[in-house]
């Protein structure tokens, strides 16, 4: 006797997981880019110290008892909007009718944002900031044992630079934060208000908030950072995402999606990233 057992399909889609971003408690928007593709930032020189000459002949060619008259310099840093990405997809209307709907393009395209571009727009941001941290040691390997005398170099770096003290980040891979839960040295505290935890920060360390992201969101070798927000720039001009019921040439949606950003380092402020690669 031939039995001919059904097959169900359920209106569930298997998600692949993905990580919610993190940048903006790393990075800030402080420069506005509307009608711009270039912003051009100023730094401004010094002048150094002198002895007032209160008495007394000044020297040849010193017409100022406060010293030589100097000027200032003015340079400028450009930062250059250079990430301008876009996809597009399309759903076929009997398509979605026969998966349950679960071929939507509202779906699909929340879906594509956050398990392609946000995870493409971090490692952008991430690899910028490794690449122009002002301090930058030699990789290392990594242990328990060793791990919070570097974290510690890497705070005493910022200290000595002058960054600021309050809203300093401490970012790892998950590979780091075991090491450091495995150190004797380390006494992470955990007591982290629920707005924090909401953005991602899953400790405290040393007055700064522990950060943990995927390495594949990371360079190679990465072992960790820490860095002052106030370094990075990260700004996203365009965020554009559409949906298109049928188009012409299209029975179906039409998914389309762009978005323009970058990451720049201030040169006067490199100092506030630190990073440690490891072997």
């Amino acid at each position: 006797m031939a039995i001919e057992l059904a097959t169900k399909y359920l209106p569930y889609v298997d998600e692949i997981f993905s990580t919610e971003s993190k940048k903006s408690l790393l990075t800030n928007n402080d420069f506005d880019f509307t009608g711009a593709h270039t912003v051009k930032i100023y730094r401004i020189g010094t002048s150094g110290m002198n002895n007032y000459m209160r008495d007394g002949d000044m020297p040849e060619g010193q017409w100022s008892r406060y010293g030589t008259v100097q000027g200032l310099d003015a340079t400028t840093q450009a930062m250059t909007l250079t990430k301008d990405r876009s996809f597009t997809f399309a759903i076929d209307a009997l398509d979605q009718d026969e998966t349950v709907n679960q071929l939507a393009a509202a779906s699909a395209l929340a879906r594509q944002v956050r398990q392609v571009v946000v995870p493409e727009v971090d490692a952008w941001v991430y690899a910028q900031m490794c690449t122009n941290a002002g301090t930058k040691p030699t990789a290392l390997a990594l242990t328990a044992s060793n791990i919070y005398t570097e974290i510690i170099k890497g705070t005493n770096a910022l200290d000595n630079a002058e960054a600021p003290d309050t809203g300093r980040v401490l970012m790892v891979t998950p590979d780091t934060y075991l090491l450091m839960k495995q150190s004797k040295d380390i006494i992470l505290e955990s007591d982290i208000g629920n707005d924090m935890r909401i953005r991602g920060v899953i400790a405290n360390l040393d007055g700064m908030a522990v950060l943990r992201v995927p390495a594949s969101r990371l360079p190679a070798k990465f072992g960790f950072m820490i860095a002052h927000p106030v370094a990075t720039v990260a700004p996203t001009k365009l965020e554009s995402y559409k949906t298109h019921q049928d188009p012409p040439g299209i029975n179906g949606s039409l998914v389309e999606g762009r978005i323009v950003y970058d990451a720049f380092v201030l040169e006067n402020k490199k100092a506030a990233l630190y990073f440690q690669a490891t072997t």
